[in-house]
């Protein structure tokens, strides 16, 4: 049985990542790098990726910005059940992947066929299980068809120039996921409503309210990481499931992709409108912060860009125009959190677009290219 396996280390402090040498042992991982060997007991590690087929190994241990190791060989976690099967119930199993997914696959249709008292209880666990088993190409078909309502082409900016830049942010942050099965499409609305909607299958929409008020290319980094993240973890597909009619539920449980698409005004209205849960957007902060200093991108920008919505949220009202606060909750106590994770990081960061004048790229946005 093999014990030895290859991977990366992080040690929480910084981007870098350290190949490492980790062996599986009764008790725990003996990890060996280039600074030397570290022992990780099992009790204090947390698995937070490799959940599903063809995704990175990821396990963790310490605080919020913890040290990582990343296995790409699913079959690490069967050899660490063989090695220790007392205790590595905590982690997830490849083997018995399939026969959950048809688990789920038939309880989910129970639920659907019992009562209707059950049915109304049991829809939001229910929806939570089905949008986590659903392909991304299904996602993506849902995500598209919502972005025809949320970003309709005669709407769209189209200017070359703002688009590079954009799409240079988003190769730089990307290149941070392993093996993501999404392509992520950012689309800039004209319109002054500062805010920001992350879809289904790797699409993000921002408000051109939202570009003007970021004041360096960091600072929509910040927001586009943390648009990703509800991407990548799936909470945009979440509350989709949960929120929408019916239908969409069964078009998730059978895998019904044209039947997704059917849903575009319904998920467009349902984005516009609801909050993500503060679960869903602490989730999106760490994560999307995570992201940032993998990428070598100041975390400091995500921190100013809620800085600044929160002076206009204290003590008064939250203007119509300032969106971002109602679907994205700005608290006092989540920016302390945001600064809390942005000072445990060390690190050398890029300086984004350097060649391009800012200022001048978020005044440019005009429907149609005219």
């Amino acid at each position: 049985m093999k014990t030895d396996w290859e991977g990366y280390y992080l040690d929480g402090r910084s981007a870098a990542r350290h190949r490492a040498a980790i062996r599986l042992m009764r008790s725990g991982l003996e990890v060996t790098t280039e600074a030397g060997t570290l022992w990780w007991p099992y009790p204090e590690i947390r698995q937070t990726q490799g959940f599903y087929a063809g995704e990175e190994v990821r396990l963790e241990r310490g605080g919020e910005i913890p040290e990582a190791l990343l296995v790409s060989d699913a079959a690490f976690l069967t050899a660490l059940h063989r090695v220790a099967p007392e205790l590595a119930t905590r982690f997830h199993d490849p083997a018995r992947r399939r026969a959950r997914a048809k688990l789920t696959l038939l309880a989910a249709l129970a639920v659907i066929g019992i009562t209707t008292a059950l049915y109304l209880w049991g829809i939001p666990a229910l929806a939570d299980v089905v949008a986590s088993q659903v392909p991304a190409s299904w996602e993506e078909g849902l995500g598209e068809a919502v972005i025809e309502h949320l970003a309709p082409s005669s709407k769209r900016c189209t200017d070359p120039t703002l688009a590079r830049a954009i799409d240079e942010i988003m190769i730089t942050l990307t290149r941070t996921l392993p093996a993501s099965p999404y392509t992520f499409r950012v689309t800039v609305v004209d319109n002054p409503t500062v805010n920001a909607i992350a879809a289904p299958g790797g699409f993000i929409v921002l408000f051109r309210g939202l570009v003007e008020r970021a004041q360096t290319p960091e600072e929509l980094a910040g927001v586009l990481a943390h648009e990703a993240q509800h991407v990548v973890r799936r909470h945009a597909t979440r509350l989709l499931v949960q929120h929408a009619s019916t239908g969409l539920l069964v078009a998730a449980l059978t895998g019904d992709a044209s039947g997704a698409m059917r849903f575009g005004l319904e998920g467009a209205r349902i984005l516009g409108i609801l909050r993500y849960s503060r679960g869903y957007e602490e989730e999106a902060d760490v994560e999307g912060m995570r992201m940032l200093i993998a990428a070598r991108i100041d975390p400091a920008g995500l921190v100013r860009f809620f800085e600044s919505l929160k002076e206009k949220e204290e003590g008064r009202e939250i203007p119509a125009f300032l969106t971002y606060l109602s679907t994205h909750p700005s608290t006092a106590g989540r920016v302390e959190r945001l600064k809390s994770l942005a000072a445990q990081a060390d690190g050398q960061w890029i300086t984004l677009l350097p060649d391009l004048q800012w200022r001048e790229i978020t005044q440019i946005c005009h429907a149609g290219g005219e």
